[in-house]
C-alpha cells in the first residue's frame, strides 16, 4: 500500500512538515533574511537614522560668498542653532527653509542638508521659493 492512485506516499510532504517548517522559519526569520542577503527593515532604519544624525550642514559657494561678503561670523552655539532649525525643518517636512538665528537669516535647503544663503539684519530682508520658516 506504498501507492495510492499511483501517487507516492512520501513524495509530498504531511500538513504537519509543513506547518513546522513554516513555524522554524518565523522563529528564525533574522537568520532566514541573512542567508538569502537581505536586511531587515529595522536594520535599514537604524542605519539611515544614523547617517543622519552624522551628517552636517553644508554651505554652498554662494553662502560662503554671502557670509565673507557681510562679514557674518558664526559661533558655534549659532552654528549648532541653524544646524537644529534646519533638522526641524526636515521634521516638518519643508524642502526650502528660511532659518532665523538671532539677526542671522539663512535660507536653507533641507533635502540636500545645504545653506544657499545667508543675510545679516539690516539687509535686505525678501525671501522667495520657500515652503517653510523656523525661527531659533
Amino acid at each position: 500500500m506504498e501507492e495510492i492512485m499511483n501517487i507516492p506516499i512520501n513524495k509530498y510532504p504531511s500538513i504537519e512538515q509543513m506547518t513546522q517548517q513554516l513555524n522554524t522559519a518565523k522563529t528564525g526569520s533574522t537568520t532566514a533574511n541573512n542567508k538569502l542577503g537581505t536586511t531587515a527593515f529595522s536594520e535599514i532604519l537604524k542605519h539611515k537614522q544614523a547617517a543622519d544624525e552624522i551628517s552636517e550642514l553644508k554651505f554652498s559657494k554662494h553662502a560662503n560668498e554671502r557670509l565673507a561678503s557681510r562679514n557674518i561670523d558664526l559661533t558655534d552655539e549659532q552654528l549648532e542653532r541653524l544646524e537644529n532649525g534646519a533638522k526641524k525643518a526636515g521634521e516638518k517636512g519643508i524642502n526650502e527653509s528660511l532659518v532665523m538665528v538671532d539677526d542671522l537669516a539663512f535660507i536653507v535647503n533641507v533635502k540636500n542638508n545645504t545653506v544657499i544663503t545667508a543675510v545679516k539684519d539690516g539687509d535686505d530682508r525678501v525671501f522667495t521659493n520657500i515652503d517653510g520658516a523656523v525661527i531659533m
